[in-house]
């Protein structure tokens, strides 16, 4: 029997550019930056102008004639754009180009000129200012506010997803069922979809029965919808639509339900391709919470902390979704009734004293009664307007949770309980214009919209249009939040890897599904645990997305942990990948024969552990071909470099059709200076059609007319060994200069110290 190997090509392409005809290009060149500079100018101006009319017309509305508070919640047009005053003349044709291009609204790149980026003392909202407001404002339109409650569970940080599921989240999960029930104005949320299946997995149709009623009656919420809240730098938009469907499919098929609204409160920094991906899944609202201070500061003094998140290509307003951005430093309880922390902390009622956490600003909360309730429930309402007057309507979002919250029945009451009475004595009261209640998300977003007169189908323009990312994310002073970017880069690397494999492997099971229902002898195909095996990957893959998985931030052993899951998803999949492959490639139909023990083919790499690194399997060739099954999971053509490792240098490839195929013999080196003849690397251009299949020969022959690569060395100190009897090794006394390796694609520079590569220019053939 002949033994086969297969591997999954994912090669990239190298682009090249070229830097010639500089003399024309220029000249375009600036053209080009002029237009742009006076469309940002304009689109600036434009957007700032029709915020000031927004302002002036709440303003009267509310009966506020004083042009510094205008001046406080706006900022002039002079103050914020300098440049703004003074513009170069625009032709027509600037003008019919700036009709046809770019957004509509202000970029975040123009935001980023302007901010100085320093950090004042604000007061009470140390990254803020002081906010002050007049009492008669809320006269003719009563303030709404809800209340949201809501606990942050991260699958996975300082403990692995599964040890916080048994200490904490399955007992959230199991409260929230018996305590929202007890009263029906109460409300809830939750948004990982990881541990939320994981739970339902284990309790009894009654619960789930109440679970769904729950969700009918407006009580419970499901948030974003996601495996998990993913982390928005260093995933990939494959990983980041691949848990999204994971969730949402999970729910659709539980529970019969589609979210609609986002969550988004821990990722570090938020990314326009996450708004971009809700809006396609039908999305119409969304929230963030880690922005740099300056920028949350920036956009409170203008009133534009929601706003229409639009992508930077969209000429029209198909891509906006209305975003709201948290205001405060935190997601806690301290920081998110008002500007105040101090007081915040005293209406987070599980702090009160006697229990395990306290407030660090040393004034605990009370328990509210007839004695207190009068004075505490003026003490949060003056919280409520003040973080009011940083919006522009009079509806009112109150994130009321924190990590991990709400596992002990005593806190559901404790938060419940005591809020209600809060509520139940604003409402009583007339004279105070306001309205409070627990709600969901989206009850917020509904009343917003209602409010605010906001068509779901149309961007109205009440609320400004943004394009542009939130990164890089500082929570204080010069703390930036950048070195998740590239840390732990084995497991960046390691989920990537699960990516490539995933995609490969569920395109080749549905050909291999359709074509194992063609015939009762491919009956046998193990569809249904190789589709267990598939989504077992999918799963692990979404959970790795999560802002606290990818990103390094866990603790070691949670890191293991999860580089374990992804270690034996990419094992799972390569099973997948050899027994779809097997079906496909068979002439003969009637010969399929699947037998566990002994697979058809075999991969080409093999990888011991979680963290080790892999290692080519080694081809061993005789005068018999060995057959090597190249895939292409890509959905165009590919011509790509493939290399193998080989027992022989005396080697012959034959194409698919049966037509030999020019090699490359190159080194496989056992240590840094000496070379292994015990494998060899063979290389060649492989090419393949979209999706396609093709098998190549390998043999051993006496004489091969394969390239043999050659080496040059640089040592400090010479080997005194033996020329080798296969490549031509040229050794070079190295020095502290620069290494320079040229050819006419690329010119490239290494470190004559470290041998490390420091510079490099690419440049094109033709124009040198």
């Amino acid at each position: 029997m002949l033994a086969q190997f297969l591997i999954s090509l994912s090669l990239h392409k190298m682009e090249l550019h070229s830097f010639s005809l500089q003399g024309q290009l220029s000249i375009l060149q600036e053209k080009i930056d002029h237009l742009e500079r006076l469309l940002a100018e304009n689109n600036e101006i434009i957007s700032n102008i029709r915020d000031s009319v927004i302002n002036l017309s709440e303003s009267v509305k509310d009966g506020q004639k004083n042009p510094e508070a205008i001046n406080f919640s706006q900022g002039s047009v002079s103050e914020l754009f300098p440049s703004a005053s003074v513009l170069p003349a625009v032709d027509s044709e600037d003008c019919l180009f700036a009709s046809k291009s770019g957004s509509h609204g202000s970029d975040m790149l123009d935001v980023y000129d302007i901010l100085p980026f320093d950090n004042p003392d604000g007061g009470v909202w140390k990254q803020g200012f002081d906010i002050t407001y007049n009492e008669n404002e809320w006269n003719s339109e009563p303030l709404q506010v809800f209340v949201v409650p809501h606990s942050h569970n991260d699958p996975g940080w300082l403990k692995t997803f599964d040890d916080y599921f048994r200490d904490q989240t399955q007992h959230i999960l199991n409260n929230m069922v018996i305590k929202l029930q007890e009263d029906n104005r109460r409300k809830f949320m939750w948004s990982e979809i990881s541990y939320f299946s994981k739970w339902w997995d284990g309790i009894d149709s009654q619960k789930k029965d109440a679970v769904k009623r729950l969700i009918k009656d407006g009580q419970f919420e499901i948030v974003t919808g996601g495996w998990v809240m993913p982390d928005e730098a260093s995933s990939h938009y494959f990983a980041l639509i691949d848990q999204l469907i994971e969730g949402h499919q999970w729910l659709e098929k539980n529970l019969g339900v589609k979210p609609k609204s986002g969550w988004a409160i821990d990722p570090f920094g938020h990314s326009p391709t996450m708004a971009y991906l809700l809006k396609r899944a039908g999305f119409s609202n969304m929230l963030i919470q880690r922005v740099h201070y300056s920028i949350k500061k920036h956009f409170a003094t203008q009133k534009t902390l929601e706003f229409f998140w639009r992508q930077n290509w969209d000429l029209g307003s198909s891509t906006d979704i209305l975003c709201h951005m948290m205001p405060f430093y935190s997601y806690d309880v301290p920081h998110t009734c008002g500007p105040d922390p101090k007081i915040c902390c005293q209406f987070d009622f599980k702090r009160l004293p006697g229990g395990r956490v306290s407030c660090p600003w040393r004034v605990p909360p009370e328990a509210i009664h007839a004695g207190n309730v009068q004075h505490r429930a003026w003490m949060i309402l003056d919280q409520y307007r003040k973080k009011s007057k940083l919006f522009r309507t009079k509806v009112l979002l109150a994130p009321l949770g924190d990590d991990f919250r709400y596992a002990e029945s005593s806190e559901w009451d404790q938060q419940y309980q005591n809020y209600q009475k809060l509520f139940d004595y604003m409402n009583s009261r007339p004279e105070w214009h306001v309205k409070a209640q627990f709600g969901t998300l989206s009850d917020y977003f509904e009343a917003l919209r209602k409010e605010s007169n906001v068509n779901e189908k149309s961007s109205n323009s009440f609320f400004p249009v943004l394009s542009g990312d939130f990164f890089t994310y500082a929570d204080r002073d010069h703390h930036y939040w950048s070195g998740y970017f590239t840390s732990r880069p084995f497991y960046k690397r390691l989920d990537r890897v699960l990516e490539s494999y995933l995609r490969a492997a569920e395109i080749l099971y549905s050909m291999a599904l359709v074509q194992s229902s063609k015939s009762e002898k491919m009956s046998v195909f193990p569809s249904v645990d190789n589709y267990k095996l598939l989504t077992e990957a999918r799963r692990n893959l979404g959970l790795f997305q999560h802002h606290d998985a990818i990103t390094g931030t866990s603790k070691d052993w949670v890191v293991v942990d999860y580089g374990t899951r992804l270690f034996h998803s990419i094992m799972n999949l390569k099973k997948v990948l050899i027994d779809s492959a097997h079906i496909l490639i068979l002439k003969d139909k009637g010969a399929y024969n699947y037998d566990t023990s002994t697979p058809f083919l075999k991969m080409d790499d093999v990888q011991s552990s979680q963290d080790s690194l892999p290692r080519k399997t080694v081809i061993k060739l005789t005068s018999q071909p060995r057959y090597l099954l190249l895939y292409n999971p890509m959905d165009q053509e590919r011509l790509s470099v493939v290399s193998v490792n080989v027992n022989s240098p005396r080697v012959k490839l034959l194409s698919p059709l049966g037509k030999p195929v020019a090699v490359q013999i190159s080194a496989v080196w056992d240590g840094a200076t000496t070379v292994s003849h015990e494998a060899y690397q063979i290389s060649f251009v492989a090419h393949l059609p979209p999706l396609g299949l093709g098998v190549y020969q390998l043999l051993e022959v006496q004489s091969s007319e394969a390239v043999l690569a050659d080496y040059n060395i640089y040592l400090r100190n010479s080997r005194q060994e033996k020329p080798d009897r296969l490549f031509k090794i040229k050794e070079m006394q190295n020095s502290v200069d620069n290494i320079i390796l040229e050819n006419s694609y690329m010119k490239l520079w290494f470190s004559g110290m470290s041998g490390l590569l420091e510079n490099f220019i690419l440049h094109s053939p033709k124009f040198g």
